[in-house]
């Protein structure tokens, strides 16, 4: 599909993946600053390991070894699901500074976080296929955990690059129509044209470190942008030409960490050293960190971390508790659908980090998690 040439191809048509193999940032960066070492005058590059796409021979390498071995295998069990704790969900939404911090997992990479009084979503997907068509691309394996119109009024809405999977058109322009009016579009830099021609304008930009307040119930959350290792690309001319990342909330109940999408780097070590000063009490109460689209590693090891890699996330950003995401909704790559949860636990015990520190959730299952302090 024109989302490029490194993802989701055996599940478009032969011809779009092509198409992305022509693909080039053939852009002018109109936010370039040279003293930024990831800006480019074409766009943006990584900190420390510089994405290059893989060939035409690495894909078509990629695509005959998953046939000849009917990758990815059939799921052993489908993705849990459970109906949703709307009742919990909208009388949090309406406590207001009373509000307990909680979790509720959506699908893939979206989840509704309640903290500080404010409802939050992430990277929100709540349509059938994480495509350019209606008709091809990958397609979800279970409903949303919670429905669109059972969604309390979100504050803001995080988006951490604009891959297909991560951005849909379809959802933002629904969460830009909600009732009692739009939420705040956090988005990374470069992204905002997109969303204006959506008539989507209550947008803010950010570049790595830069951050946005709002201001909330309990008193204000400030929502930085971060560094990961991961790139972006949505058409057949803009790959790198926008930026990705991922998100750190702080609220005075909560502290949040949203990965996006991202391959394994020092970031996250640079992100922990970065807030040390803000978190003497503890690091991040709770990080959203991938754990699904990682086979073969030598062709997604640059861009999607596997669970081990993602446990050493965990431990790098000193998490008191991870959410395993970004698996479970979309066949993306060559493992199994339901492999992620297995290898986490196996990635867990290997670390000698606690069962309960990093976990998944079924598919509308919530965690409420205590308050910063108690």
């Amino acid at each position: 599909m024109i989302r490029s040439m490194t993802l989701h191809l055996r599940s478009s048509s032969f011809v779009a993946p092509l198409l992305g193999l022509l693909a080039a940032c053939s852009v002018t960066n109109p936010h370039y600053d040279p003293a930024k070492p990831h800006h480019r005058p074409a766009g943006f590059q990584n900190n420390y390991t510089a994405f290059e796409p893989k060939g035409l021979s690495d894909v078509v390498s990629w695509q005959i070894n998953a046939a000849r071995n009917g990758l990815p295998p059939p799921p052993q069990t489908a993705t849990a699901q459970v109906p949703p704790d709307l009742a919990f969900i909208r009388a949090n939404a309406a406590a207001g500074a009373a509000m307990r911090p909680a979790v509720t997992w959506i699908g893939h990479a979206s989840v509704l976080a309640q903290l500080g009084g404010i409802n939050l979503v992430t990277d929100p997907m709540f349509f059938e296929r994480a495509s350019f068509s209606r008709f091809v691309g990958p397609r979800r394996h279970h409903p949303p955990g919670v429905a669109l119109q059972d969604l309390p009024r979100v504050d803001a809405v995080l988006i951490s690059h604009n891959h297909y999977d991560h951005l849909d058109e379809a959802s933002v322009r629904a969460l830009n129509a909600q009732p009692g009016g739009p939420p705040v579009f956090l988005v990374p830099l470069g992204m905002k044209p997109w969303f204006v021609d959506q008539g989507i304008t209550r947008v803010v930009e950010l570049d790595w470190w830069q951050s946005y307040k709002l201001v909330t119930p309990a008193g204000v959350a400030e929502v930085v942008f971060t560094p990961v290792q991961h790139w972006s690309g949505r058409g057949l001319n803009d790959r790198l030409a926008t930026l990705w990342g991922g998100f750190a909330v702080f609220t005075p109940d909560c502290h949040l960490f949203f990965a996006g999408d991202t391959g394994y780097s020092k970031d996250f070590a640079d992100i922990r050293a970065r807030f040390a000063e803000r978190q003497r009490d503890g690091g991040f109460d709770i990080a959203l960190l991938p754990v699904g689209a990682y086979e073969p590693r030598w062709f997604m090891a640059q861009q999607h971390v596997n669970p081990a890699e993602s446990v050493q996330i965990h431990k790098d950003l000193a998490a008191k508790r991870s959410l395993g995401v970004h698996w479970g909704t979309f066949a993306l790559a060559d493992e199994a659908l339901d492999a992620p949860p297995r290898d986490l636990a196996l990635a867990l015990k290997e670390k000698g980090v606690a069962d309960d520190s990093f976990f998944v959730l079924a598919v509308g299952e919530t965690r409420r998690l205590p308050k910063r302090g108690e």
